[in-house]
């Protein structure tokens, strides 16, 4: 379908006029209102997707609503940005290398101005689209493999090398107690959350004093992880590093517990399976202990943005109380949001009208490359584009653990330094 038909994207504008679009999937009415800049009808769309269903629908559905809560909340409490309604248009990528193409030309067609995935997988079959486009994404969750070399796409935390950066040092400063260097192995989805502490690994354990000695990799639909478990056992490691979502953890704990490797060993994991529904689908006492890499504060802390956070899941999803993804999605819509607010100061609405070439690099030049220090209500690291490669938006990594069933805070913000992966030769080329 041509950009410009009539038949979706002038509908919508018509309809936008009158207050009619629907947010999500055709369903929920966006209130507009004037502000100090906007006009009537003047709306700033953005396209957003998590996996809701699929694979990691644990993951998918409190991120979704986080989103959707939190521009909820900018357009009816914040009065949008400078004046303007956010328009979020969103859909579930089903983690589906198939879907999330379209997504992203459909996002397009609307005239979006940017958008948003929530995992880096997502956002790797995503890039194929946008980064020839000049369609500027951010992804909540980020591999190497997503912005390096850099081009359009950024990431609103640290990656999964951070992640594994992060916890290597803090175990070698704080826990490992042995002579010589720690053996540690990898356990690691087969997509790009594995191999982004994969890559973070091969770049850094020479010079943390780290041994990697097995590397196993394993699917989202994983079953039984004994096999590779084994394989691992006959290495005798002192620690795990496990880079995947949290049903499959769950697995690879679970099984670890009957080989008798853990307790025993020490157990960390990277951002995106380390989360409430880990807990909730291995048991308390499975992971009691497990070390984990996350970019945001925890549920609950006493910072201001947790206020709203509580209230809004509270009323419109109760289920996700508690969920770190209800958090991190949330401050992604403050980012996005900022970048918008950024952007509108300096550039006239026309310009952004057409959700074009033109707007879109408006948005990544006056908006994105923009950030400085923004707090995003504290929670997370502030977001800063720091330019020089580096597509990172904020590089502070908090290391916790499970204790009785909760995730407690053991270290504050790490600072992740910059790697240029594409100058290593093993590092997959663009």
């Amino acid at each position: 379908m041509p950009r410009e038909s009539f038949s979706r994207r002038d509908f919508l504008k018509v309809a936008g006029a009158l207050g009619l679009v629907a947010a999500v999937g055709g369903s929920l009415p966006l209130v507009t209102s004037c502000g100090p800049k906007a006009k009537p009808g003047q709306t700033l769309r953005v396209g957003l997707m998590t996996p809701a269903t699929g694979p990691i629908p644990e993951k998918g559905q409190p991120g979704r609503d986080g989103l959707l809560d939190c521009f909820k909340y900018i357009n009816t409490e914040r009065g949008g940005v400078n004046g303007y309604q956010i328009e979020p248009i969103y859909r579930d990528s089903q983690y589906s290398a198939a879907i999330v193409p379209n997504v992203v030309n459909e996002f397009m067609d609307l005239g979006c101005l940017m958008f948003m995935t929530h995992s880096s997988t997502e956002m790797n079959y995503a890039k194929a689209i946008a980064n020839p486009a000049g369609f500027p994404g951010m992804a909540t969750y980020t591999s190497q493999t997503n912005y390096h070399p850099p081009q359009h796409i950024y990431g609103q935390g640290p990656d999964y090398g951070d992640d594994w950066v992060a916890f290597a040092k803090y175990y070698m400063q704080s826990i490992w107690k042995g002579t010589g260097k720690p053996k540690m192995a990898l356990h690691l989805l087969n997509n790009p959350t594995g191999k982004g502490a994969e890559y973070g690994a091969d770049a850094m354990a020479d010079s943390l004093g780290i041994q990697i000695v097995a590397t196993e990799e394993h699917p989202s639909t994983i079953t039984s992880a004994i096999e590779s478990l084994t394989r691992i056992k006959a290495h005798n490691p002192d620690v795990m590093f496990i880079s995947s979502t949290p049903q499959p953890t769950s697995v690879i704990l679970k099984d670890a517990h009957s080989l008798g490797m853990y307790p025993g060993m020490t157990v960390a994991c990277a951002a995106a399976s380390f989360t409430k529904a880990l807990v909730d689908l291995a048991g308390a006492d499975v992971v009691e202990g497990v070390y984990g890499a996350w970019p945001t504060v925890a549920w609950g802390e006493d910072i201001p943005g947790m206020a709203k956070i509580t209230e809004y899941a509270a009323k419109y999803n109760p289920k996700d109380t508690g969920t770190a993804e209800y958090v991190a999605t949330w401050a992604a819509a403050l980012v996005i949001a900022e970048i918008l607010r950024l952007t509108t100061n300096a550039v006239d609405y026309d310009v952004l009208a057409k959700g074009d070439e033109t707007a879109w690099n408006a948005v990544e030049t006056k908006g994105i490359q923009k950030l400085k220090n923004y707090s995003v209500d504290g929670l997370q690291g502030a977001v800063s584009y720091a330019g020089g490669g580096d597509n990172r938006l904020n590089k502070l990594v908090r290391l916790y653990k499970i204790s009785s069933g909760s995730i407690s805070l053991v270290k504050d913000y790490v600072d992740s330094p910059y790697i240029k992966y594409e100058d290593y030769s093993w590092f997959p080329k663009a």
